[in-house]
């Protein structure tokens, strides 16, 4: 096996598999500039049956879902041991998917719950946010009673108590960010 390249952000790692179209790709999902489920998608663009490995600390089952939606063919998490990995890229390689057992119940209890709207979405980020329902109206653009429709739908989709707790559902799940 050979590295052939390295890349510093999403919009490096998608120019330079154009120009070097490796066998596998290692992908982290946090990047600069474009992260890497938008990195994935942009090179799978580019070339259908390119073989993708994400390699990354996030475990959430959010995050899992929509990397291997956009077209990653593995899923390891960067503590994996030096052994996983080399299998891991070996399967790949063969044009075969690789999930970890830990990746693939959280992949499995990601599809078994209902799916937040995408307005949804961007009502708990600004809840994440602390932003309150009239300020999350103003910024959306909605009324508040609308905020709390949509509030109360989150609630009841995450089963959570309240707004702390869908928040903290939501950052373990990998639905909004902490940082």
């Amino acid at each position: 096996m050979t590295v052939v390249a390295e890349a510093g952000t999403g919009t490096q790692a998608v120019e330079l598999f154009g120009k070097l179209l490796p066998d596998v790709s290692l992908v982290d999902l946090r990047m600069p500039e474009l992260d890497g489920v938008d990195a994935i998608t942009a090179i799978r663009e580019r070339d259908a049956n390119a073989r993708i490995i994400i390699l990354t600390t996030f475990e959430g089952d959010e995050d899992v879902y929509r990397g291997l939606r956009a077209g990653a063919r593995a899923y390891l998490l960067k503590d994996t041991g030096l052994d996983e990995l080399i299998t891991c890229i070996r399967i790949v390689h063969e044009g075969k998917n690789y999930i970890p057992p830990s990746i693939g119940a959280k992949l499995a209890d990601r599809m078994k719950g209902p799916e937040l709207s995408t307005r949804e979405i961007d009502v708990l980020r600004l809840m994440a946010g602390g932003k309150s329902n009239k300020e999350i109206g103003a910024a959306l653009f909605v009324s508040e009673g609308t905020v709390k429709g949509h509030v109360n739908h989150i609630l009841a989709k995450l089963g959570a108590n309240g707004r702390t707790e869908a928040t903290r559902i939501a950052i373990k799940r990998g639905l909004v960010r902490s940082d």
